[in-house]
């Protein structure tokens, strides 16, 4: 069944009438201006007019230098003034051979206005490739990772309206409304969604862990907690190698005061994903309260060793050190939770956290 609210959309994105200009593209005013001024003032007039967002002026600024000859800089920035007042097809050969031959500044340029009129006009496809680019030679850019960011969402948006409009009765649509409550924090409703998924389709692999984890974020009833192991055992039913499914177990069986048989399945676990920190921290802070101090010790090291900014590794390595006498180290660990605590890893890490995905290579 469909969940009216659980369609994603893009926020009501009004329909852009043109690719934004200047302050989308993040001109290095200062190099073309200089380069400008060594050859003519047309050039230099148009430079600044499109920095100040006067696409008459700097249109009319860059004919006139291009009237005098060709030259690189004009042709491309007449481009991007084009695409930046919804020329698009007008300015689209220049852009592209600017983006394919011209220098490492303008081909940063051309590539955003390129993209941002493709994804103006709907043409994904023709996005993609120019983006992706785009991303191989300026990873670490604010403007090319928002514009990937755009693509990826429109693209988000159009297979799930596909997917809803196309096969309403899948299990995969239940799936994904499911997914969606997730987010939301609509944690019953989403177990709901899950339930109805499996009930078309028992045997996908990761539905059963799903539909446990929204009953455990939901509430840790007795009850939930034992719907939420019975789903977890049958998602090790269909894949028994399944390193947090069973650290999923042994959250459960924590939570109803079994530690001797947490701490077994947090030994599968780990025996299936030796560098699972997680699993690694959990089964060390059991050690610690059965006394197993060097045990406990050289488990977390490992969990410390792999996550370094992992606080609760820390914490617990040094409860493990003040606890087995060794207040030296426990003090050096008692620094480096200081350190991390300065400089929290923010909201984004706990919304990667809401959306129920594994860890990368689990």
């Amino acid at each position: 069944m469909l969940v009216e609210t659980a369609a994603p959309t893009e926020t009501a994105a009004p329909t852009e009438p043109r690719p934004r200009g200047s302050g989308a593209f993040g001109v290095s005013l200062f190099l073309f201006a200089a380069l400008a001024a060594a050859q003519q003032d047309p050039l230099l007039s148009g430079l600044e007019a499109f920095h100040r967002g006067d696409y008459t002026s700097a249109e009319r600024a860059f004919r006139q230098s291009l009237s005098t000859g060709a030259d690189p800089q004009a042709t491309t920035f007449l481009a991007l003034t084009l695409a930046a007042t919804g020329r698009c097809e007008d300015a689209r050969p220049d852009l592209t051979r600017s983006f394919e031959s011209g220098d490492s500044d303008m081909r940063r340029l051309a590539g955003l206005a390129l993209a941002q009129c493709a994804l103006t006009h709907s043409h994904l496809e023709d996005a993609a490739p120019v983006i992706s680019k785009l991303q191989l030679q300026f990873p670490a850019d604010a403007d090319v990772l928002y514009e990937a960011a755009r693509l990826h969402m429109r693209a988000w948006n159009d297979v799930i309206r596909q997917l809803y409009e196309k096969a309403p009765a899948s299990f995969r649509v239940n799936q994904l409304s499911a997914e969606i409550l997730e987010i939301q924090g609509h944690y019953p409703e989403a177990a709901t969604e899950y339930r109805k998924a499996i009930e078309k389709n028992p045997g996908t692999v990761d539905l059963h862990y799903r539909l446990g984890r929204a009953l455990l974020l939901s509430s840790h009833e007795p009850a939930n907690l034992e719907e939420a192991l019975k789903e977890f055992e049958a998602e090790l039913a269909l894949n028994p190698r399944d390193a947090i499914a069973h650290y999923q177990v042994a959250q459960v069986l924590l939570a109803q005061h079994k530690p001797e048989d947490a701490a077994k399945r947090f030994e599968r676990s780990l025996e299936l994903d030796p560098k699972f920190a997680e699993a690694l921290v959990a089964l060390g802070k059991l050690r610690v309260d059965e006394k197993k101090y060097a045990e406990a010790i050289e488990l977390l090291q490992r969990a410390v060793k792999l996550t370094p900014n992992n606080e609760a590794a820390h914490y617990n390595l040094m409860i493990a050190y003040r606890d087995s006498g060794n207040m030296a180290e426990a003090r050096r660990e008692k620094t480096e939770i200081d350190k991390l605590q300065k400089t929290p890893e923010g909201e984004f890490t706990d919304f990667l956290k809401k959306l129920g995905e594994k860890p990368p290579d689990k």
